[in-house]
């Protein structure tokens, strides 16, 4: 069962643009499925977690570029990066735009090649799971997100209100499509073989980990942090690793798919802002197994209900950007007198503040901290509360009410779409 991607536009349009392009992201959120679907029957595929085919791209790239012949779509491109020189050498001969597609699941060890080799050449995007829009049929409608009023109020009166019990089976149950499109998939099965099989081999192997339970001890610390702060020193403390080894295992995550840092915005006028971001599991069912909620119920009631509510509107709203083609100008305010602003959206010399709030009632005083936004010297743009309101209604002169229904349709309880 294929469900339209957003991206999809954007791929076609790379492809038309660039000898090379490349999609990168976490295992599992369809990345090859994408580009098999947009490819059909056209392009060579070649896999490189077939071991016979990475021996030869590994010790002979020159004789694999001669036994698979364009167009080539070569999947987990990372695992033989001695191909980059070669794909640089036949793209250089050839002008011809889309030769070489590309995905990869482990950036950090991948970029390094590729901006050396590819430079000029080849076109980067990020793909995550499924967003709400894709799996509501919506995938092809989906523009990068500012607050703008009017857009907000129609598709608000186009989708029908989403409440607190769906929305936090969809956190649950996260964005990976193999849970959300097949109808027998065992939720809790699927995350055990995914920690098991990617992200303690993969992960493990690429930052040379030593001490396989330590490593699945950051993981689960680092979960539990989702829609917080970061402090490096006291994950690295939970997870009873060093200070420095804990660093290179995030930067490592980050890079992978797996978290997404959202860094503080200051300039020079603003001394008083602290410059630590704050951490977001990029999938919250991986974060919710990881931190061992055992259902959707315990999930919502319990301790991390708001960060992981934040984590699930956050990730939605990057999707918007990254299944574009576009960088998500996203970052947040908080000075040291704790004064914060969950997210600013920084187009154009122009903030939008948004607060994300699990409540169908934000108050005015939720926004209260949007008039501190003037010293930045740059000009206020309308502002919003992301929460579970079946309506748009003004909150303060310059904020109002965003419906979370705007950006997803749930998935059912059986882990199908919704008609």
């Amino acid at each position: 069962m294929y469900i339209e991607r957003t991206l999809e536009k954007f791929i076609i349009q790379a492809n038309n643009q660039f000898p090379v392009l490349m999609i990168t992201g976490a295992r599992q959120v369809g990345k090859t499925t994408i580009l098999k679907h947009i490819c059909e029957d056209k392009r060579t595929y070649v896999s490189l977690d077939d071991p016979l085919v990475l021996s030869l791209a590994k010790n002979d790239p020159a004789l694999f570029m001669q036994r698979f012949n364009g167009p080539l779509l070569i999947d987990e491109i990372q695992y033989a990066p001695e191909l980059l020189p070669y794909i640089k050498m036949a793209v250089d001969r050839d002008s011809k735009k889309g030769l070489f597609w590309l995905t990869g699941s482990q950036a950090f060890h991948l970029m390094k090649g590729v901006s050396e080799s590819l430079a000029g050449r080849v076109a980067i995007m990020q793909l995550l799971g499924l967003s709400g829009m894709e799996l509501s049929g919506n995938g092809h409608n989906v523009n990068p997100f500012i607050p703008n009023l009017k857009k907000i109020v129609y598709f608000s009166e186009k989708s029908r209100p989403i409440f607190l019990k769906e929305v936090f089976l969809a956190i649950f149950r996260g964005s990976f499509p193999a849970i959300l499109t097949m109808e027998n998939m065992d939720r809790d099965l699927f995350y055990s073989s995914y920690v098991q099989t990617y992200l303690q081999r993969d992960l493990r192997d690429l930052a040379k980990v030593g001490d396989e339970l330590a490593f699945l001890r950051f993981l689960r610390a680092s979960a539990a942090r989702t829609g917080q702060l970061l402090n490096l020193s006291e994950l690295a403390r939970d997870a009873d690793v060093a200070t420095n080894t804990a660093k290179n295992w995030l930067s490592i995550l980050q890079s992978s798919g797996i978290i997404y840092l959202l860094e503080p915005y200051y300039t020079n006028l603003t001394k008083r802002l602290i410059k630590t971001p704050k951490l977001y599991f990029l999938d919250t069912g991986l974060c919710a197994y990881l931190t061992a909620w055992s259902s959707s119920e315990t999930l919502e009631a319990g301790a991390m209900s708001g960060a992981i509510f934040e984590t699930f509107v956050i990730i939605e709203l990057l999707k918007t950007y990254w299944h574009n083609g576009k960088n998500a100008p996203f970052y947040f305010y908080r000075d040291k007198d704790k004064k914060e602003v969950d997210l600013l959206i920084v187009k154009d010399r122009t903030v939008y503040p948004i607060e994300i709030k699990k409540t169908a009632s934000p108050q005015k005083k939720t926004v209260r901290h949007f008039k501190i936004l003037e010293k930045l010297n740059m000009t206020i743009g309308h502002g919003g509360v992301i929460c579970l309101c079946e309506q748009v209604l003004p909150i303060s002169e310059n904020a109002f009410s965003i419906p979370l229904s705007v950006f997803m349709q749930p998935p059912c309880s059986d882990g199908h779409n919704k008609t």
